[in-house]
Order: structure tokens, then C-alpha cells, then sequence
């Protein structure tokens, strides 16, 4: 409204009273917000946080709205997309298979411990050995 150059006590009314019916609601926004995007593209609670504070949202209610993802939740989330990108590396090297399902976890705002633990157990589901894995990248 500022840049269609409403001025400042008319937009503070309207936004006034949008809050008291509930058509500006920040809470409900991020809460929604982070269930459609988690689900939808499986970000991480890392990266969900960073956008919706992008967004404007206040970190205080970003950061509530991003703990409504468990983590359970966030590791089978993880595990599905590692799940669903798994075949279409089945023609590379285990090395080079870990470094591209990292890299795509870590694209999407999953911790380094977590990105390796479901990568390795992904890939010896699927009949690779071998995956030793220093203790250190386990650590979330």
C-alpha cells in the first residue's frame, strides 16, 4: 500500500482491522506455509526457517512454525526423496552416487549427519557395501 502511496494512518486502519477478523494471521501463514512446502518439496526445517524469515515473517514465529516438523518426520522425508532419485544413479560408482544424494539433500536444507545416514542406509537397501562412513558424518 506504501508504494501505491496509501497513506500511513489509512493502511495502519486497514491492516488493523484485517488482524481482528483473522486475514492477516503471520502464525497461521508460516504454519501453513511450512506444511505445504515441506510436503511439497521436501525442504528441511533449516531451509523452511530461512525462507520464511526471507518472507518477512519474524524469527520468533518462524522459528515455532518450523517445529512443527518432527524429526522423524524430517528424516522419512529425507529418506523419500532419497528414495525417489536412488535408481537414476544406479549406473555410478558408490562415491559418486553418495556425493550427488548429499548434494541433493543438502540443496534442500538437511544436516550433513542426517544426509549421510539416510544416503548410506538408501544405499545398502539397495545392495551397495561397503559404505564406511567416518563416525564424524553421522553427527547431526
Amino acid at each position: 500500500m506504501a508504494r501505491k502511496g496509501v497513506p500511513e494512518e489509512v493502511r495502519d486502519g486497514v491492516l488493523d482491522r484485517f488482524a481482528d477478523v483473522g486475514l492477516v494471521d503471520d502464525a497461521a501463514y508460516a504454519k501453513a506455509w511450512v506444511e505445504s512446502r515441506h510436503s511439497g518439496r521436501g525442504l528441511a526445517r533449516r531451509a523452511l526457517g530461512y525462507e520464511l524469515r526471507k518472507r518477512g515473517v519474524e524469527p520468533a514465529v518462524a522459528h515455532d512454525a518450523v517445529q512443527s516438523v518432527d524429526p522423524e518426520q524430517e528424516a522419512a522425508t529425507a529418506r523419500a526423496l532419497v528414495d525417489a532419485r536412488l535408481p537414476s544413479t544406479r549406473r555410478l560408482d558408490p562415491v559418486a552416487r553418495t556425493r550427488r544424494l548429499t548434494g541433493l539433500l543438502a540443496r534442500k536444507g538437511y544436516p550433513p549427519g542426517l544426509a549421510f545416514r539416510v544416503v548410506r542406509e538408501a544405499l545398502e537397501s539397495d545392495g551397495v557395501d561397503g559404505m564406511d562412513l567416518p563416525d564424524d558424518f553421522l553427527a547431526d
